[in-house]
This record gives structure tokens, C-alpha cells and sequence, in this order.
């Protein structure tokens, strides 16, 4: 399984993240921009580094996912917050085609991993995908397992916050079979480029709300 890890600014998480990927999961660290010399720990690390330039979330999973060659692709935040331990049990669904789309339904310990801000807003999203496309999820995963050939078939268009939203609707249009499963939520290393600031904040809430109204098909507000 190849896994792509999206990354920003990552060098003091990017060890304790590639040294738990379990074996047979090859990282390929998309490097965002990062300033840290996140991509020099990277490689020191065995990682594959692809750079993408062009700045945002779904650019840098784009980019990797263009990079991967395994037919199985994971995507996991960089950060530290989630267990690369948690891959092969998201994977057994897709491998034994039961799902085509396993999401990690993040359980976070210590409660505080997860700020009540950022746990209200997920809630609320989950609660618009089920509204707009009828699939039943609790949460808006940064883990997520599917085979590199339906994710790239997604033809997916954002290429900054809105993109993990894109994908479950896309694949919802397309009828592929959405799963979550839990996952441990760990405090994340350093502070989040989303929740973690206003700009970052207000520019994943207007992404995502112009995905969901283009796929509603209303006129962006």
C-alpha cells in the first residue's frame, strides 16, 4: 500500500509518523511548501518526496495520489495525530470488497485532541453529506483507504479544503460503497494550518460550503 501524507511544515512530527507505518506501507510525503526542511527529514526517513508548489490540502493528496503505483492508497495527516498502525484493519474492508471507501471515524484521547469548536463543525458537515448525498457518516476522516483507480476516476476538482468533502460526495455519485471505521485521535505535533488559525478556519468553511452547493447545484455564496 502506498500512503500519501499531505505536508506542511512536518519535520518535528514526520519521524514518529514514518517510523509507525507498519510494513509494506510506502509513504510518499507530498511536501507543500514547507519551510522546516520537512522533505530533507522525509527522505532521511525512507520516504518517498514528491513537491507540490501550488499550496492547499487537495493539491498536495492530488499530487501524491498522481506519484502512487500500488493499487491500494491511503491518505494520512502528517501531523502525528493519527496511528499509521490503524492502515491495515481501514485496508481489510476494500481488500476483501466489502467497501470501496473506509474512513477513520476519529475517537480522540484525550477528549482535548479534538477542540469542541472543531468537533461541533465536523458534526455539522457530517450532518450536510448525509443531507445531500445519503451516505451515512459520523465524520469528515483525514484517514481514508481506497484503491488508488476509483479515487483518480473520483475526478476530483478542489484543490484546498474542500477536496476530503468532494470525495465523499463524488463517490457517493459514483456509487461507491463508503464505510467508517474508529480510529485513535492523538494531540497533533504543533499547531493545525486548519482549526488552528482564523484564516485557516474561514478557508476550509467557504470551501466546503461551495462544494456543497455546487453539488446541490445552487449559486455559490
Amino acid at each position: 500500500m502506498d500512503v500519501v501524507l499531505p505536508c506542511l511544515d512536518e519535520a518535528a512530527a514526520l519521524p514518529g509518523v514514518l517510523a509507525a507505518l507498519p510494513p509494506g506501507h510506502r509513504a510518499i510525503v507530498v511536501d507543500n511548501g514547507s519551510t522546516d526542511g520537512s522533505a530533507d527529514v522525509a527522505r532521511a526517513h525512507g520516504a518517498r518526496v514528491v513537491v507540490e508548489p501550488r499550496r492547499g490540502f487537495g493539491a498536495a493528496v492530488h499530487a501524491g495520489l498522481l506519484a502512487a503505483e500500488a493499487d491500494l492508497v491511503a491518505v494520512l495527516d502528517a501531523d502525528g495525530s493519527l496511528d499509521p498502525a490503524d492502515l491495515p484493519r481501514l485496508a481489510a474492508p476494500v481488500l476483501a470488497g466489502d467497501a470501496d471507501l473506509v474512513l477513520g471515524r476519529r475517537r480522540p484521547q484525550p477528549r482535548s485532541a479534538w477542540p469542541l469548536h472543531a468537533r461541533l463543525a465536523n458534526r455539522a458537515l457530517a450532518g450536510a453529506i448525509r443531507r445531500a448525498s445519503g451516505v451515512v457518516v459520523h465524520d469528515l476522516g483525514p484517514m481514508r483507504v481506497a484503491r488508488r483507480a476509483d479515487l483518480l476516476a473520483l475526478d476530483l476538482r478542489d484543490r484546498r479544503s474542500g477536496y476530503p468533502l468532494e470525495m465523499l460526495l463524488a463517490a457517493a455519485r459514483a456509487g461507491l460503497r463508503v464505510q467508517e471505521l474508529d480510529v485513535l485521535y492523538r494531540p497533533r505535533v504543533g499547531r493545525s494550518k486548519v482549526t488552528g488559525t482564523v484564516r485557516g478556519t474561514l478557508t476550509a468553511v467557504h470551501d466546503m460550503r461551495r462544494i456543497l452547493h455546487e453539488h446541490r447545484g445552487d449559486p455559490a455564496s
